[in-house]
Formats: structure tokens, sequence, C-alpha cells
């Protein structure tokens, strides 16, 4: 017999007529077997449970039980959280003015005071370039001056050897003029 021919439900529910070949089968397959212990075991449990009475009245969602209170209805309300947020925004604008100190009016600003202060701040700036402009340009000559007479000390070496070695050559030139001249018979 086939597993799917098998109504298993039925068969633990005694829904099924009594057959053969079906306790047969559920007896000599694994599969099936497990099927119908777990099939009534939840039947068991089903049973084991109280009976209860069901409610007199369903409840509908037209009853004012299901109803938003009022404060759900404004929230859950796009236009509605519109115009109470550009009420809190106006309300806040209009305590920020009250609370703000007096402005001055526009026409009596001090625009010498304030030219003054800006000039005054330029000039600071203007000064703090200046003076580090100074320092860079003096650590550049001090460096140029390092290295100027780094190659001064290096040219007066290579002259003094190109001297000494000059030197030697005149030497050696008047000692030979002098031997040629000294030697009796020598080449004039």
């Amino acid at each position: 017999m086939n597993c799917s021919a098998v109504d298993l439900k039925a068969y633990a529910l005694g829904e099924a007529p009594a057959d053969p070949t079906v306790t047969s089968h559920v007896h000599s397959c694994q599969a099936c077997s497990e099927e119908l212990e777990r099939l009534q075991a939840t039947h068991t449990a089903l049973l084991s449970l109280p009976e209860e009475e069901p409610p007199h009245r369903i409840a509908f969602v037209s009853d004012k039980v299901f109803e938003p209170h009022w404060w759900q209805r404004i929230w859950h309300s796009g236009p509605a959280m519109g115009f109470a947020s550009a009420v809190v925004l106006a309300g806040a604008i209009l305590l920020h003015g009250s609370m703000r100190p007096a402005v001055v009016a526009a026409g009596a600003v001090d625009s010498a005071q304030i030219e003054a202060r800006i000039r005054t701040e330029v000039n600071k700036a203007v000064a703090d370039s200046e003076s580090r402009q100074a320092k860079e340009t003096a650590r550049l000559l001090d460096a140029s001056q390092k290295r100027y007479e780094a190659d001064r000390q290096t040219d007066l070496v290579s002259m003094r050897e190109a001297m000494a070695y000059y030197q030697k050559q005149i030497n050696r030139w008047v000692v030979a003029s002098n031997y040629s001249t000294e030697r009796p018979g020598g080449a004039r």
C-alpha cells in the first residue's frame, strides 16, 4: 500500500472506517507509525483542555471599544500634525522674539566703529604675515650664507692645493734650469 493513499488523520480521530489494510500498513511503515503517534499525542493534548463557552457577543470593528482616542487620531493625521507643528514653531518664534534683548535700529549702526575694528584686524593679520615672512627670509638668507661659506672654503682648499702643485712644478723647473746651467758642457 502507498503512504499517500492512507488518511492518517481520519484514522487517528476514528473518523475513517476500520480497514485492516491501513492497520497493517501503519504497523509495517515506520514513517506512518511515527506520524500516527504524533497525531494521537496532539489529539490527547487537545482533549485534556477544559471546554470553554464561546462569548455571547463578538465585538465588531465599528464598536466604540476599537475607536482610537482623540490624541491617536491627531497623531496619525498628517494635516493635523502639520498644523500642530506650525503652531509650535510660531510659538517658539514669538517666544524668542519677546525674550531677545532690544536690537539697535538698522540706521544707527556705527559703521565707523565697524570699519576701525576691521582695519585693526586686517593690520594685525598683515603684521603677522610680514613677521612670518621676515623670519622665513632670514632663515633662507642664513642657509644661503652658510652654503656660500662652505663653497668658499672648498674653493680656497682647491686653490691652495693647486698653488702647492704649481709651486712644486715651478721649483722643479727652477732646479732643472739651474742644473742645466751649472753643468759643464751642458746645453744652454
